[in-house]
């Protein structure tokens, strides 16, 4: 039987306690922004004019993403495969959810806001410091916040040794690439691959 109405959810699932609803923050409070500064890495979650929805992993050092105040986040767009799928929803919907993660940590970080983009001197030069000076930034009118709890990760073991997996068990990107679309010449090896993503880190 599908599940199509909240009732029918309801009918399964219990009330959430009042913990987990009042811990939903409509602002960065002091443990957010302390969570974003550890960050080095947040998955960005977008959708376009009809929905149809995008995940997108972002990396960098330790606050990378800047917080300016408690309402508002500034991420930087680094060099990727030019395919924009993250800024064209931006530009399509103006809707924006975000869960940072710090290694060694079971909890994790929802933001949920609007978004748009920004080529103002004054975003940009919060990473002045920085490596590379982003082309463009990604300004988060927080709406949402909240501390997800460890369970999720607690389950997968993300950061304990045993649960690493070898990276011979996969082919490489471009053995799988060239397997999916049909190219019949050499794949990039892995080292070739790292070797070419170190100029645009």
């Amino acid at each position: 039987m599908r599940i199509n109405t909240l009732e029918q959810l309801r009918a399964i699932y219990p009330e959430p306690k009042e913990r987990a609803v009042k811990k939903q923050l409509s602002f960065l409070d002091a443990h957010c922004q302390k969570f974003i500064q550890l960050s080095p890495f947040v998955v960005v979650a977008s959708c376009n004019s009809v929905q149809a929805m995008d995940a997108s992993p972002r990396g960098g050092a330790p606050g990378f993403i800047k917080a300016p105040n408690e309402k508002t986040l500034l991420i930087p767009d680094a060099p990727g495969n030019n395919r924009l799928d993250t800024l064209e929803n931006i530009i399509g919907t103006g809707t924006i959810g975000l869960i940072f993660i710090i290694p060694g940590i079971d909890e994790t970080l929802r933001v949920n806001g609007t978004a748009h983009l920004s080529c103002a001197e004054e975003h940009i030069q919060f990473f002045a410091n920085e490596k590379r000076r982003p082309k463009l930034v990604i300004e988060v009118m927080v709406v949402e916040a909240y501390l997800h709890c460890a369970k999720a990760l607690m389950r997968s073991a993300l950061w304990e040794p045993v649960s690493r997996v070898n990276r011979l068990l996969l082919p490489t990107m471009g053995q799988m690439i060239n397997s999916q679309i049909g190219i019949e010449t050499a794949p990039e090896t892995q080292e070739e691959m790292i070797a070419r993503y170190a100029v645009d880190l």
